[in-house]
């Protein structure tokens, strides 16, 4: 049975449909996933561990995740330049959901 509140919502008002808006693409849940256990996180380390992803692509994934407020840049004042990326109090929290995605798959990995 479909409940009357379901009927006439949107999906895109749920808040699942604005968690994956944050996390969908190819590599924003590996970048995450990455910056839990390593943070802070180099760029070239975030390359070497994703391995064939571009400069390009990378780049604008961890863009658009400090832009959504999950992912922090520092800057370090250097020549070369030095550049880490960590996650933010609220990119943290997100943590959870992504721990529970891991535990789903190895509990039903066949």
């Amino acid at each position: 049975m479909i409940r009357p509140y379901i009927e006439n919502a949107n999906f895109e008002d749920t808040g699942f449909s604005y968690t994956l808006s944050l996390i969908s693409g190819k590599y924003k849940m590996i970048i995450l996933y990455c910056l839990m256990e390593f943070a802070p996180v180099r760029f070239n380390e975030l390359q070497r561990y994703l391995k064939k992803v571009s400069d390009k692509t990378l780049s604008q994934s961890l863009k658009q995740l400090e832009r959504d407020g999950l992912v922090s840049r520092k800057v370090y004042p250097q020549i070369p330049p030095k550049v880490e990326y960590s996650l933010t109090e609220r990119g943290q929290s997100l943590m959870r959901v992504l721990d529970e995605l891991c535990t789903w798959g190895e509990q039903n990995r066949p």
